[in-house]
């Protein structure tokens, strides 16, 4: 039986899933869309419903040790999403909590850029690196800071939001509600 996790990784338009192996390759691939869902109770069913379809066609073959997922404006500390500008699901979302009812197994939240930059020290580019930045850019911009080899959450869990920084004072409105982010300029 095959030790693997499973990765998802929420984004403002898809929902990308897939099963990855301790090396790093992807063996199943798949995605759901995340924007057609108004709600977050029926984007989990429609998850928790995908990822039980993946499991379904590898029958036992699968030992699945654990669940990542990232997220925008996901906490780490916290396992919440929190006022995700690029979701439609306003407010603090218990996401580790709401999804941990249908699996027996450790449930990791974070950033979803700090996912990323995880990704790109153990399997990418940043292979071997201690001190790095990685910058996403998707339905949002989003940015993972690691310095000697530590990823950098910060005290509130949300260190290295570069997208969510006033580059225009006065600027163009913000889906997160102020004014001049440079996320509205990228």
């Amino acid at each position: 039986m095959k030790e693997v996790s499973i990765g998802i990784d929420i984004g403002g338009t898809n929902t990308a899933i897939g099963i990855v192996d301790r090396s790093g390759n992807c063996m199943v691939e798949t995605s759901i869309p995340t924007g057609t869902h108004e709600d977050v109770l029926p984007y989990i069913q429609d998850l928790r419903n995908k990822i039980d379809e993946i499991k379904s066609n590898f029958n036992e073959l699968l030992n699945i040790k654990g669940i990542g997922i990232g997220a925008p404006n996901a906490n780490f500390h916290k396992g919440t999403i929190e006022n995700a500008p690029n979701l439609k699901w306003k407010g603090v979302i218990n996401f580790s909590e709401l999804f941990k009812q249908f699996y027996d197994m450790p449930i990791i939240l974070t950033n979803d850029a700090n996912a990323a930059a995880m990704g790109e020290m153990m399997y990418g580019g940043a292979k071997g690196m201690k001190d790095f930045i990685v910058i996403t850019l998707g339905t949002g911009l989003g940015s993972g800071v690691v310095s000697n080899g530590e990823l950098i959450y910060g005290h509130d869990g949300f260190a290295g939001e570069i997208g969510h920084t006033t580059a225009v004072p006065n600027g163009r409105m913000c889906g997160c509600g102020r004014r001049g982010c440079l996320e509205t300029y990228v």
